[in-house]
């Protein structure tokens, strides 16, 4: 049911998420922790600064701080949108919630960085002020050195990213449920006489258009990761390009011959003839040859399972699979990743 996945962490692989947090944080040179809908982290901060750790460590001024981040996830459920705010010593920070279906699983908390134009940042509002002022210039003085080393960013940088990673975050997560509703359903349609309902889980959807869509998602995965350019699929027998193109769009089907013969309006004897005068190769061994390098592809830039790599590629079984790859490289692809890794 959909309502046992609105927790972040039967979403998400948090492994996976914290090494995607961890590369979003040195690209934006934000510091970054991503926590549940009750506003307990799930990840470890990636990138935390040395002057947000020490003022973190200091128990009289942590509350300051945890009540910046609990205001400030508040305000951006409230709003369905990232919240950009100023700490009670005045550094950037940002919440950005992550919704389904408008309900709330989390957020994403960034920033711990300085505004170069506070001119143009106005109207930020300073979610928590001291009643001790003295006791917060006494400890900006004594970090004075880790507080210069923040990072710093205009106003319009700190908007733009945060913006970014508002659309980023929820549609990994959107992508991520989908991907664990459809599991779910398949393994309840694999029962021997069981009938699914399917509006349970996944509204909307009836059992004959659920193969077309498992398919539209495993062809996403996979080309979310290759690199294939378009002259890659051009031909030049104009007859044979729908075929070409169809190959390249649908790289998590097992394609035939005939297939492929009756989208060029022509016989199987006739498609087989021109695709090996076009390619120098038969149909089949041009597939599979395609299938492998992407493949690799997949082996060198992902952690991917192998048989996850198979399903994603269209073979019928992952043991089909090695064997296939084993044919063009002489290597399993485990050895592959493993070699390529170590290289």
């Amino acid at each position: 049911m959909i309502k046992e996945y609105l927790h972040i962490d039967k979403i998400l692989d948090l492994n996976k998420w914290k090494r995607l947090q961890d590369s979003l944080a040195t690209v934006t040179k934000l510091a970054i922790l991503t926590v549940d809908y009750k506003g307990i982290p799930v990840t470890s901060h990636s990138s935390c600064q040395s002057f947000c750790q020490s003022v973190r460590k200091d128990p009289e001024l942590l509350p300051y701080c945890q009540k910046c981040d609990s205001r400030g996830g508040l305000e951006a459920v409230r709003l369905n949108a990232p919240y950009v705010y100023l700490c009670h010593f005045h550094i950037v920070d940002i919440a950005i919630p992550i919704t389904i279906d408008g309900k709330y699983i989390g957020a994403v908390m960034a920033g711990q960085v300085k505004l170069a134009d506070p001119w143009n940042a106005t109207d930020l509002e300073q979610i928590a002020t001291t009643k001790n002022e003295s006791q917060h210039q006494i400890k900006l003085g004594e970090l004075q050195a880790e507080y210069d080393e923040l990072p710093v960013m205009s106003y319009e940088e700190v908007v733009k990213i945060s913006n970014m990673l508002f659309l980023l975050c929820n549609y990994i997560v959107e992508e991520a449920l989908n991907k664990n509703l459809l599991v779910e359903m398949f393994e309840k349609a694999s029962g021997k006489d069981e009938t699914v309902n399917l509006s349970s889980i996944l509204p909307g959807y009836t059992i004959r258009n659920i193969e077309s869509i498992k398919k539209e998602m495993t062809n996403a995965i996979a080309d979310a990761y290759l690199n294939n350019s378009k002259a890659e699929s051009q031909c030049s027998n104009p007859v044979l390009q729908p075929a070409f193109e169809y190959i390249h769009a649908h790289k998590s089907e097992n394609i035939s011959l005939k297939q492929m013969a009756e989208l060029c309006h022509i016989s199987p004897s006739y498609f087989s003839r021109l695709f090996a005068k076009e390619t120098g190769e038969n149909f089949s061994a041009y597939l599979a040859r395609l299938k492998i390098q992407w493949a690799k592809q997949l082996l060198e830039v992902t952690d991917m399972p192998v048989s996850q790599i198979s399903d994603e590629l269209g073979f019928n079984e992952s043991g089909y699979f090695i064997k296939i790859f084993k044919k063009f490289e002489n290597i399993t692809p485990a050895l592959y990743r493993k070699y390529y890794k170590a290289n």
